[in-house]
């Protein structure tokens, strides 16, 4: 049975850092958006993490092979989107990608760090949080 929860997007940078780093916000805040709601997933977001990770830089951090693992475990659980109206709102064009899953899958939260995209909150309706923030608002109505 799918979650009833709230429907999330988590960018690329956010979801990087809750794999990387094991006692972080953004690692508690996908944990909770897993647990208590759905995470969605389009295409283009799926290579461009699928890219990322496969960064030599994180190899101090995690391994490539659970890096890989964790790709795949992501995109089992994630509920996939079809982008079929495009955005194009962002001042960071690279980060409309974000903005056409969200509207594409009726989405209710965008969880984020980067700024292009926290200045347009709410965007369409939808909440623009960071991960502390999204942590504390689903914390908060998961009591």
């Amino acid at each position: 049975m799918m979650p009833s929860g709230p429907r999330c997007v988590f960018d690329t940078n956010t979801v990087v850092s809750a794999l990387l780093f094991p006692r972080s916000v953004p690692r508690r805040a996908f944990l909770l958006a897993s647990q208590v709601g759905s995470l969605l997933m389009s295409q283009a977001l799926s290579e461009e993490l699928d890219n990322v990770l496969r960064r030599h830089r994180f190899d101090r951090y995690v391994t490539r092979l659970e890096r890989t693992a964790f790709l795949r475990y992501l995109l089992r659980m994630a509920v996939s989107v079809q982008i079929t109206e495009t955005v194009q709102a962002c001042r960071d064009p690279k980060d409309d990608k974000i903005l056409e899953l969200a509207v594409n899958g009726d989405a209710d939260y965008i969880v984020t760090g980067d700024g292009d995209l926290l200045v347009m909150n709410p965007f369409r309706g939808i909440a623009i949080e960071t991960p502390a923030e999204f942590l504390a608002i689903a914390s908060a109505g998961n009591q």
